[in-house]
Parts: C-alpha cells; sequence; structure tokens
C-alpha cells in the first residue's frame, strides 16, 4: 500500500486531504502536532510522501521538515501553505520540502502533486548500474546517489533529478520551463520560482561558493547551465 502522512491540526482540514488520498488509493497516517508526525514516521519507516502544514501547536511544520531532511534525503515532503504566506513557501523549500499546495487548494492538485512525488520518491531502480563521472562529481543511477572528490552529498529525490538533468545535458543551457516539465512533470500546477529555489538548495550543498557557483550557471533570462 502507498503510505502518506498527513500534518494538519485542523480536524476538517485533515479529514478532507485523508478522504481525497484514500480515494486515490492511498494508505494514511494522521497526525496533529509535529511531535506525533515525527513519531509515526519512526514508526512507519516505508512512508514515501509526507503533506506538513505550517503553523502547528509545539514545533512548526518548517522544524519537522528539518528533523525528517537531518535522517531522510528519499521521502517526499510537501508544505501546505496560505496563499499570503508567499515567503513560507520558500522558507519550506529551503528547509528540505520538494513542493507546496496553496490553501484552499482541489482535490485533484493535491492528488496530482502527491503522485508526482509518490513516483519520484519511489525512485524506479534500474536494472544495470550507471555511472555518469563529471569530475570532481559522480552520479550513480541505479543507487540515486551523487559523490563529490569522493564525498556523498545528500540529496533530496527532486535534487537528485535536477542534478542528473544537469549531468545529461552539460553545457546546454536548460530554461526553468524545460527544467519544471522534467523534474515535476507537464501536468504540475506550481510556479516558475520552485526551481529557483532549488537551484538555491542545490548550490549551497555542491557548490565550493554558493554566492559564486561554477556548476550550475545561471543563464539571465532563461534558466540554468551545467558547467561541470
Amino acid at each position: 500500500m502507498k503510505k502518506v502522512l498527513v500534518l494538519e491540526d485542523e480536524t476538517n482540514i485533515r479529514s478532507f486531504v485523508v478522504i481525497n488520498l484514500k480515494r486515490a488509493g492511498y494508505e494514511t497516517i494522521e497526525a496533529g502536532t509535529g511531535e506525533e508526525a515525527l513519531e509515526l514516521l519512526r514508526q512507519n519507516p516505508d512512508t514515501k510522501v509526507a503533506l506538513l502544514d505550517i503553523m502547528l501547536p509545539g514545533i512548526d511544520g518548517f522544524e519537522v521538515c528539518r528533523r525528517i531532511r537531518a535522517s531522510n534525503s528519499q521521502i517526499g515532503i510537501i508544505m501546505l501553505t496560505a496563499r499570503t504566506q508567499e515567503m513560507d513557501k520558500v522558507t519550506g523549500l529551503m528547509t528540505g520540502a520538494d513542493d507546496y499546495v496553496t490553501k484552499p487548494f482541489s482535490p485533484a492538485e493535491l492528488t496530482a502533486r502527491v503522485d508526482a512525488l509518490y513516483r519520484r520518491a519511489g525512485g524506479v531502480v534500474q536494472e544495470n548500474a550507471e555511472e555518469i563521472h563529471q569530475p570532481p562529481f559522480l552520479l550513480n543511477t541505479r543507487n540515486r546517489t551523487l559523490e563529490k572528490n569522493g564525498q556523498r552529498v545528500k540529496l533530496t529525490q527532486v535534487e537528485y533529478s535536477i542534478i542528473k538533468l544537469f549531468m545529461d545535458n552539460p553545457g546546454k543551457a536548460l530554461s526553468r520551463e524545460e527544467i519544471l516539465d522534467t523534474v515535476w512533470g507537464r501536468d504540475y500546477f506550481g510556479e516558475l520560482k520552485i526551481v529557483d529555489v532549488n537551484i538555491r538548495r542545490l548550490r549551497i550543498k555542491i557548490e565550493d561558493d554558493p554566492t559564486s557557483p561554477t556548476y550550475i550557471n545561471t543563464v539571465w533570462g532563461y534558466g540554468y547551465k551545467w558547467g561541470a
């Protein structure tokens, strides 16, 4: 069964989300506080996607996201944000979320986001090991891992997908729209800014100096280019 954690302290919203996810074939784990959510994840390590509300009693959704990411880079994380909380979207992505859904959201939109992230987090393993070696990086497409100078770089599934797209297209300028379509899917409902925030997050992880990047170069007014 496909398992999804739903962290939302408002019972009516949580029930709405759970009902629609169950209709889409998911098994749901429900939590009303961040502490409860973290404990449920420890009890259910096969959970592939987590939906995290931001405003919670006790520790907030950002802190829950940080704690999950500290020990699990594979799970997909979607933040639930209010329409007016523009900075919350960026903050959520920078703390390790893969996507965000703005309230109020439609059942179709929510299910599409979860479906896309679940497919990515499920990680279809290739039959034969394949490596892409572009010094100082080594990408293993079977294990879905990245090394820099022999040291493992901890990536989320979205970050891995972006890096693979870059390394499959060295030196090619990729538009933000192309990155969005390839990594998030053509049916993605969200905004282009999610690409920029994930690039910022990746630069922090792989660049010697994120403020002066040498590997992920900006193509002004267009997108990004891989320069390793």
